[in-house]
This record gives structure tokens, C-alpha cells and sequence, in this order.
């Protein structure tokens, strides 16, 4: 299997590129790629370059060759709200949510997050996840990287306009997901965190229009449960 990596500066047309530092270490020191292997680039623009590795010294370069414009993004654009969990939890649900093919997340603060983030500390772990994300789209062939925005109270998220639906799981709702009709726009997931939504975010919700929606009789973790609807939604409504 050939390698692909996430070069964040636009890659020229043709000839050779010098490949950022962690990226380089990454291939010839992690991975042992070696002089002469093919992989594949990817700036997230759209589209991928085939490439040759060229190694020299300490230095990494890139002799590019073709360029493909494949596209692998779904046609449902799904946007994750997931609310903030706690552990190695919410790497799992970006690294997941990115391979089922979501265009974009928002961390939200919940009454209910065990994880508690503000300041310096927010952006590092927002930037920690943006890199999941990366490596997500390495792993699974996508050419475009979903932008994982900064954490919002919930609050300040209902309170931006939404080009689309916006679904919130609640295991008390009726509604399933084939009596939703297709969207015309994205689709925004809210997803709970472990002890669930509090019932006045329940209540801001509804107040903002967002659709209450079921999984059936049981109850999902917060880490399961986004992941369940999204493939579900991609199947009758995405490209599975």
C-alpha cells in the first residue's frame, strides 16, 4: 500500500518539492520509507499528485508526477457537534467521524462535559485533534481535511446561522431517521456527552429548531452514538 501524506503548503504542478520537516521524519524515520518509493501527496485542496520519494541526508524532497483530481468526499455534507468527552475519547470519535467521511466538527462545552478546556489549553487540544483529523484523511484517502473549529459553549453554536438541518439525538425522541426527509443543505449532528443533554439544553435546542431524533430502544454512549448516526445517515443519505 502506498503512503499518503498531508502536505499543508500547495503543491506546484510539476518538479520537485521539499517536504516539511515532521513530514519527512515521519517517512523516512517512523515509516522507513526509503529513496526511490512511491507515495502520494495531498495539500487539501482536492485532488492528489503521485510522487517519488528522493532522500538526501537529513533533507526529504518529493519529484512529483501525475496529478489525479479523484474526489472521495461524500455528497452528504454532515457537520459533528460533538459535546466535549472525557479520556482518549475524543480523538476516537475524530478520528472515527473523519473516516465515515463528516465535513466538518465542532467541540461544544456541555453542563454535563467531564472535560472541562478554556484558554491555551483549548487551542492545544483543538490543534491536537485538527492533527487526527490529518491523519485520518492519510489513513482513509480523503484529499480534503475537515476543520475542527474552536470549542463553543452550546449555547454560542445554536446561536450561528445553520445552512441546513440541525439533528439532535435524544434517546426520548420518536422520531427515527427514515421518517426525516432528505435535507436540502448540511446536516448538523448534535451529539450529547457522557451523562447526556440537560434538560434546558434540550429545551435551547428545540428552541433553535433542532429536530429531536431516536436510535432505538437502547441507550448509545456519547463515543458510539455519533459514530452509529453518521453511518447511518451516510447510508440513506451520503454515499454508502
Amino acid at each position: 500500500m502506498i503512503s499518503r501524506f498531508f502536505c499543508p503548503l500547495p503543491l506546484p504542478a510539476s518538479g520537485e518539492t521539499q517536504l516539511p520537516e515532521a513530514l519527512a521524519h515521519h517517512a523516512s524515520r517512523v515509516l522507513r520509507l526509503r529513496d526511490g518509493d512511491p507515495v502520494i501527496l495531498f495539500d487539501g485542496t482536492g485532488g492528489e499528485v503521485a510522487a517519488v520519494l528522493r532522500l538526501r541526508g537529513k533533507q526529504c524532497f518529493a519529484e512529483l508526477q501525475e496529478r489525479r483530481e479523484v474526489e472521495r468526499e461524500s455528497p452528504l455534507r454532515l457537520v459533528l457537534v460533538q459535546a466535549l468527552a472525557s479520556g482518549d475519547k475524543m480523538d476516537w470519535i475524530v478520528q472515527k467521524a473523519v473516516e465515515l467521511g463528516v465535513a466538518a466538527i465542532v467541540p461544544v462545552q456541555a453542563e454535563r462535559s467531564v472535560l472541562r478546556l478554556a484558554g491555551e489549553r483549548a487551542a492545544k487540544r483543538v490543534e491536537h485533534w485538527q492533527q487526527v483529523a490529518v491523519s485520518a484523511c492519510e489513513q482513509s484517502g480523503r484529499n480534503r481535511v475537515p476543520a475542527v473549529a474552536p470549542i463553543a459553549g452550546l449555547r454560542d453554536y445554536l446561536a450561528r446561522p445553520c445552512a441546513g438541518v440541525r439533528l439532535i439525538l435524544d434517546p426520548a425522541a420518536t422520531q427515527r431517521l427514515l421518517d426525516t426527509g432528505r435535507p436540502a443543505g448540511e446536516v448538523h449532528l448534535l451529539i450529547g456527552p457522557e451523562g447526556g443533554w440537560s434538560d434546558d439544553e434540550l429545551a435551547a435546542c428545540r428552541s433553535a429548531g433542532c429536530a429531536g431524533m431516536g436510535l432505538g430502544p437502547r441507550v448509545l454512549r456519547t463515543e458510539t452514538a455519533g459514530l452509529a448516526a453518521m453511518a447511518a445517515l451516510q447510508a440513506v443519505w451520503g454515499d454508502f
